[in-house]
């Protein structure tokens, strides 16, 4: 069992990432179907939540059904960063998490995100004005470091881990490497043979199958593992790992009749939060992801589109069930 606080998971968890535009209650719910044991809400400015904008408040959403769930903040001021931790108590997450690894200019340029590892001194200021305005376990995700001359994550775990952090989540690249590139995970390693610490670490980067997941989890020791990007239109992913750590083999892969049961709990929960028509227009992004490598999907994908009422949306999904059903191989 892994422990951040007084939450308990299993041995070996799988967490969603907190991704800008995707992981909202929607998304967050299918992946937690699909297997997902911690999930993050999408990173909230700590400005705006106290500023009250309705696009930070709108995110502090969550739902019983999804727990254990961390809501993520991000800033650079310390007391900004107090009050939001305060905010952010008031609607009983289970854990709040600070973002010190998004590369994102905007973000950088204000001395919030990735923007901090520039400044390990500030990083910790901040996270001891977190923890010390909140009950909740207080956990940290970031970076290797700014770039490869200043790598320094294992003087920032340590020091994190001193300013009373409960679990930290290091995606292995630098802030200059943005995505690209290859997740360097020899660090997580080493933070993990270093003796002195003693919280959950979590890996992030580059897991996109259950062959890597199990490759890195025998060779680097982390504590558990951070899907992002490879969940997108795919929530599938944390099962088929679980699977393949306990069977050694591979689940088949979803068929068509799948993808679109995923596409209709997905849109009918989207619009369920946002309502019907803007969340139809905010499925619009996730529709291709969901028919990756599907043939002939791109004419039903411009119909998708445009569709704006459930009712129409049912339609769609019917014409394109029934396009498919005589493919056997897929369906």
């Amino acid at each position: 069992m892994v422990k951040i606080g007084n939450i308990e998971l299993p041995d070996f968890p799988f967490l969603l990432a907190p991704m800008e535009d995707v992981s909202d209650p929607p998304f967050r719910r299918l992946c937690k179907l699909h297997g997902a044991d911690l999930m993050y809400s999408e990173f909230i400015s700590s400005e705006g939540l106290i500023r009250d904008a309705m696009k930070s408040k709108k995110k502090l959403d969550i739902f019983d059904y999804e727990r254990p769930v961390g809501i993520q903040i991000f800033g650079g001021d310390e007391e900004a960063m107090s009050l939001s931790a305060k905010i952010v108590e008031t609607v009983n997450p289970d854990i709040v998490d600070i973002n010190f690894g998004c590369p994102v200019k905007k973000v950088v340029s204000k001395g919030a995100g990735a923007g901090v590892l520039k400044d390990v001194d500030l990083m910790v200021r901040l996270t001891k004005a977190v923890v010390n305005s909140t009950h909740l376990p207080v956990t940290v995700k970031t970076r290797l470091g700014w770039d490869v001359e200043t790598i320094n994550i294992e003087e920032v775990a340590l020091r994190l881990q001193d300013a009373g952090i409960k679990a930290l989540t290091i995606h292995a690249r630098t802030r200059s490497q943005m995505y690209k590139g290859e997740a360097d995970w020899e660090y997580i390693s080493k933070i993990k043979q270093n003796p002195n610490i003693e919280i959950p670490i979590f890996g992030n980067g580059d897991i996109d199958s259950p062959e890597k997941a199990l490759e890195y989890k025998q060779k680097y020791a982390c504590d558990g593992m951070m899907i992002g990007r490879a969940a997108i239109g795919y929530p599938w992913i944390f099962n088929e790992i679980k699977h393949f750590f306990e069977t050694g083999e591979k689940l088949p892969e979803p068929k068509i009749s799948d993808r679109l049961l995923a596409v209709k709990q997905h849109a009918e929960w989207s619009a369920e939060w946002k309502g019907e028509r803007l969340g139809l227009i905010e499925m619009r992004q996730h529709y291709s992801n969901y028919f990756r490598g599907i043939s002939h999907f791109k004419e039903f994908k411009t119909k998708f589109l445009q569709v704006l009422s459930l009712e129409e949306f049912y339609q769609l999904l019917e014409e394109t069930e029934e396009y498919y059903k005589n493919k056997i191989e897929i369906l």
